[in-house]
């Protein structure tokens, strides 16, 4: 594609179409693979035991159904902001409001801890600089790429999830080695499943309890519907990533978590760093210094992925009245410079709380994100219920994409979620991450009584068809 051809706006809201297809899918892909794979899922496993294995199937299941929801609407309405528009669509205006600043909420909370991780990370490799100096770089490093354009931020994430998916695909191949006994020194097989109190050591019920944990590591992939407006062929690069994702996101996390708890004890005190202690039973050279590296990029990739969603979310908000109107303006680049700054700034703020007020200020916004995520999962199946009705009798050509057992398998989906919420009332160290969940929905339906007071009621629609 000619780069004239690149920078081809898309409708009136002056982005540039620049991704394309591979970026979309690599995006898809690394999207799912985050720093909590590589080190919470050490927690879920610790507490669980092998059967963690059945925790992060439960929740894999879960995301997947809601990415095919997804890529059914966004390939049939590829529009700025993504699902927060289906959702005004489908749901009314104060489910729109919700689901956008919410998102908005979860990604700037997730640029300051992956800048506070990576900061770690870097201290360790270089002692002697402080902590705030990599903080502050690491920050800076990842506006500059946001603010430059869409293909700058596509690129880097390319890049990032290519790392991520390569490492966890030779990860998924040394496991199969070892397990099929060729690996020196290692009998194989999967003894270690059941050698250690049995497969499901702990009972059931943390099983459940590890399958609500591992929600928020799955939370990413969705990107790729909020960057479907900026690529060049949405509909097809939507409706391939999303089924990327699909076939993929079982066989990363779950697969590799097999690999995990088959070659290491649960019980094993390493296990709170499942995959350097996996490299380490192999006696794989410097193993922690590979994972710290792998790690690293994880951390970047969500920092970086983080800052576009943020701000295209708070563009969107922008452009529907939810947000000063402000924040919609693009540069000639076509890029929403005040949307990535406010979202920048708000990650600064972040982080300072993490050095300020640890305990309290930030403690709360930690504990609450990821309550807010699975809300916003629940809004989007309950819009797609809504919108595929809708879809179906006013423009049944624009379902390039189908969710599988429609309605059957999206009422499922919704009926896990409301488990999940349910069950974290009865899970004690669940309760408080609920507790500020709710408290930070309660405080953004405050956010929408403030705004119905200054701004005009948009009657939801679905839009008219755009011509190809």
């Amino acid at each position: 594609m000619s780069a004239a051809a690149e920078n081809v706006a898309l409708g009136p809201t002056g982005l540039r179409r620049a991704l394309k297809v591979r970026h979309m899918r690599m995006i898809a892909l690394g999207g799912v693979i985050g720093a909590g794979l590589f080190v919470g899922s050490g927690v879920v496993i610790q507490a669980t035991g092998p059967a963690a294995v059945l925790s992060f199937a439960l929740t894999g299941t879960l995301v997947v159904l809601v990415m095919r929801m997804l890529g059914e609407m966004a390939s049939a309405y590829p529009a700025v902001g993504g699902f927060y528009e289906y959702n005004r669509l489908a749901l009314g205006e104060l489910a729109g409001f919700m689901t956008g600043w919410m998102y908005w909420y979860f990604w700037i909370i997730v640029v300051a801890l992956e800048a506070v991780a990576g900061a770690r990370i870097l201290t360790g490799w270089f002692p002697g600089v402080a902590p705030w100096v990599f903080t502050l770089g690491l920050m800076s490093l990842f506006t500059v790429i946001n603010l430059l354009s869409v293909r700058s931020w596509g690129e880097a994430e390319y890049w990032f999830a290519l790392i991520k998916v390569a490492a966890i695909a030779i990860f998924l191949g040394l496991g199969a080695v070892v397990i099929a006994g060729l690996w020196p020194h290692h009998p194989g097989g999967f003894a270690t499943l059941t050698r250690y109190g049995g497969f499901v050591p702990q009972g059931w019920v943390p099983v459940l309890t590890g399958a609500v944990a591992a929600t928020g590591f799955y939370f990413g992939s969705e990107i790729v519907t909020v960057a479907a407006a900026e690529s060049a062929e949405p509909e097809r690069a939507v409706a391939r990533a999303t089924q990327s994702v699909v076939s993929r996101v079982l066989v990363f996390y779950v697969g590799s978590i097999l690999v995990v708890v088959t070659l290491v004890p649960w019980s094993d005190a390493r296990m709170a760093q499942p995959y350097v202690a996996a490299l380490s039973v192999l006696h794989i050279p410097a193993a922690a210094q590979i994972m710290n590296g792998i790690i690293l990029t994880a951390v970047l990739s969500a920092l970086n992925s983080g800052l576009f969603a943020s701000s295209r979310m708070i563009m969107a908000l922008a452009t529907r009245g939810d947000a000063p109107r402000r924040l919609s303006h693009l540069n000639r680049r076509g890029v929403p410079v005040r949307a990535i700054l406010l979202s920048t700034a708000f990650g600064y703020a972040a982080v300072v709380m993490n050095y300020v007020s640890p305990a309290h200020v930030f403690a709360f916004l930690v504990d609450s994100y990821g309550t807010v995520a699975l809300f916003v999962y629940l809004l989007i199946a309950l819009a797609e219920l809504r919108l595929r009705r809708r879809l179906e009798r006013e423009a049944p050509a624009r379902l390039r994409v189908r969710m599988w057992g429609y309605p059957a398998l999206t009422l499922l989906a919704i009926a896990m979620m409301v488990a999940i919420l349910a069950a974290m009332a009865f899970i004690a160290e669940q309760r408080l991450p609920l507790l500020f969940g709710v408290a930070s929905a309660l405080l953004m339906l405050a956010g929408y009584g403030v705004r119905r007071g200054v701004g005009p009621a948009h009657a939801p629609a679905v839009p008219a068809a755009r011509n190809p």
